[in-house]
């Protein structure tokens, strides 16, 4: 069977706003580029041009013109050398009329229509009945009243405002009213445990928390006012707390100090101003993993996020006025923040706040259905749990205005390409995306003008440098290496809160490879330019100078209908560095069924046929669950070093994790492991 899972008609190439991107820098700079891979070439090393140009073709607006477009090209240095001198704001771009692509003055294109009842947000929640819809005009009126409440609390710019709060519209009206007075944001759902919360809240000092009472999740209420008061406990530096009634209509909050209800904060009648800071300014601080210590309290600024958002949504998602945006995230995971960036291409975006499985795994697809949903964003997890649970998506729905699914999270697995075409249609684009919270971004992944082959990632992002490294710093074509970006891109956070002297941000990404960011993913760039991502480099086994990613090992042993879910570790061996270590898998069985001789031969030859031999696990263990941290994502560092012999709680926070009662479950089997020896 041919990969080749999907081509794009010359009518949708012809009509893609990154072609008509592609003809103006043609026409503008002289240059020939043939296709994508010319493009993003000329991307790359034209560096300034094209960034400029991205400038241009969105229309960016500054009250202070730039002075240069970059200063130097020296990593890390260069991350603060963006367009100097400009001053601007987020929530400008995002709440003005006109947005969208289209490019500069006098150029064809789509512009978003400049009219207040074009709809921003459609929201759908567990919490509340119906569909919420909030047009752009009642949008920029919430985020005036919004702001003018908090600049009434003594919120300024450089101040920071926390949020402990679902994804919800009036969380979106929050982040653009704090932004809109240079601010800065920061946020976490409601979902977190308070260790997790407070970790991440009190490295930045806020001076107001917003905060829910609480939320409904398969079909369960939760009350967190307990963990609202010990938020206020732990983070002394803020003086007020906005509480918006969410699970209940009139919660008591006597046990609360210093608490505004949510309408009551809001101050009418005053405009919507807009704070113009510079481009480095910090709009928001976004967090790592937090799996193991303090989680890196990432600062991103206001001008890298508008240009590689406009970037990243308008050209490589294809988004702009008339389509209708969705990813199913929380406000602790960064697609929120890539979400929120429909607004500024105009689009409107699609929030959902619950539980994906309530009733059934048919939930976000009813949704498409009821709102239009054009461009449907999950994870590789979702699509995986689809196909297990047997959802048919079109099955009794109408979901003829879908023509893209994304996926990110983790690697989509070829047996998820298949099925989204299978079950979707052949027309639909899915485009499989890889990048993180460190950018806000994906380095590669989606562009509506190339073919999608199974499995593959289509292709690396423009402005995106990203190459394949050896151990010695060397590109490779087809072959895995460490994922790099040897060129600066305007969304590298300008620093990590309380990292004054920066050692921690060079650290984290640049001491590997002098000169370039490393990511710790493994990544194959192919001849034709597309990708395939295969886990963590921090995670990936060696056997023999094979590296095998865990992915590749997780997408052969799940093609076993038996299994559920799994996680696999390399554990060293514990004298002898240069020695083969112990390849440990455990894995979620299927109900009824039993870990026996037959299924642990039939797992070791899926790793052996579809990975190498020298990859075959050396023990199976069933286990209840799967740890996982609350965005999804299996814990095979920290449960690396619990099987080496470190004590669980010095290796995670137990509020980190989804199911923290699964690392119980495998910390006590570590130890039984390691008395038997």
């Amino acid at each position: 069977m041919s990969d080749l899972l999907w081509s794009p008609t010359a009518e949708s190439i012809e009509a893609s706003t990154v072609t008509a991107f592609a003809r103006h820098v043609e026409r503008t700079h002289g240059v020939e580029l043939p296709d994508y891979d010319a493009l993003w070439r000329w991307s790359t090393t034209e560096l300034e041009t094209f960034w400029a140009t991205v400038w241009e073709w969105f229309d960016v607006r500054a009250s202070a013109p730039y002075e240069r477009v970059l200063g130097t090209r020296t990593l890390p240095d260069a991350v603060t050398t963006w367009f100097t001198g400009a001053r601007l704001n987020y929530a400008e771009h995002a709440l003005r009329e006109g947005a969208g692509p289209g490019g500069p003055p006098g150029s064809a294109g789509p512009r978003a229509a400049d009219d207040d009842d074009y709809p921003a947000i459609l929201a759908r929640s567990e919490s509340r009945d119906g569909l919420v819809t909030w047009t752009r005009g009642q949008l920029r009126e919430r985020v005036a009243e919004l702001a003018a409440g908090l600049r009434a609390l003594g919120v300024g710019e450089g101040d920071r405002v926390v949020a402990y709060m679902p994804n919800v519209p009036e969380t979106t009206a929050a982040f653009l009213a704090c932004a809109s007075l240079g601010a800065t944001w920061a946020s976490c759902s409601p979902d977190f445990g308070p260790r997790t919360v407070i970790d991440r809240f009190a490295q930045i000092e806020p001076k107001v928390l917003l905060a829910v009472d609480g939320y409904r999740y398969g079909g369960k209420d939760h009350d967190r006012r307990a963990v609202v008061a010990q938020l206020q406990d732990a983070l002394p530096t803020v003086s007020t707390t906005v509480v918006l009634p969410y699970l209940q209509d009139a919660p008591d909050l006597s046990d609360l100090r210093d608490v505004v209800l949510w309408d009551d904060a809001l101050v009418r009648g005053e405009p919507l101003v807009f704070a113009q800071v510079p481009f480095d300014h910090p709009l928001w601080v976004l967090y790592s993993s937090g799996t193991t210590g303090l989680p890196k309290p990432i600062v991103h600024g206001h001008g890298g996020i508008v240009l590689e958002h406009l970037k990243a949504l308008g050209l490589q998602m294809d988004a702009g006025p008339g389509d209708r945006l969705f990813w199913f995230t929380t406000t602790g995971w960064m697609m929120w923040n890539l979400l929120l960036g429909g607004l500024l291409v105009g689009a409107t975006v699609v929030l959902f706040d619950g539980d994906p499985g309530t009733p059934d795994l048919g939930r976000l697809w009813d949704l498409a259905e009821e709102t239009g949903i054009t461009t449907f964003g999950t994870s590789a997890s979702f699509i995986a749990g689809s196909m297990k649970a047997g959802v048919v998506p079109r099955e009794g729905r109408d979901l003829s205005a879908l023509r893209a699914v994304g996926s990110t999270g983790s690697p989509l697995s070829t047996d998820g390409f298949d099925w989204v075409y299978a079950h979707l249609g052949p027309d639909l684009w899915l485009f499989s995306t890889s990048g993180g919270s460190d950018l806000c971004t994906a380095f590669v992944g989606g562009v509506p003008t190339l073919p999608v082959h199974r499995g593959e990632l289509q292709a690396r992002a423009l402005g995106a440098a990203l190459a394949a490294f050896d151990p010695e710093g060397h590109p490779l074509i087809g072959e895995v290496g460490e994922l790099v970006v040897t060129e600066p891109m305007p969304s590298m956070p300008v620093f990590f809160w309380g990292d004054e002297d920066g050692s921690r941000y060079r650290g984290s990404y640049f001491e590997d490879y002098p000169g370039a960011w490393r990511h710790g993913d493994w990544i194959t760039v192919t001849e034709r330019g597309t990708a395939v991502i295969s886990g963590r480099s921090d995670a990936t086994i060696n056997r023999g100078g094979i590296r095998m990613g865990t992915a590749e090992i997780y997408r052969a042993v799940l093609e076993l209908d038996e299994l559920l879910d799994a996680v696999v570790v390399d554990v060293p061996h514990p004298t002898d560095a240069s020695a083969n270590g112990r390849i440990l898998l455990f894995v979620v069985l299927r109900d009824g069924v039993t870990l026996d001789d037959d299924l642990t031969r039939r797992i070791a030859r899926r790793v052996r046929e579809d990975c190498s031999p020298r990859h075959v696990p050396d023990a199976v263990h069933a286990v209840a669950a799967v740890p996982r941290t609350l965005s999804g994502k299996a814990l095979e560092v920290p449960l690396k070093r619990i099987l080496m012999g470190e004590p669980a709680e010095k290796v995670v926070s137990r509020d980190s994790l989804g199911n923290p009662e699964a690392l119980d479950a495998l910390a006590a089997l570590a130890g039984e492991l390691a008395a038997a020896g």
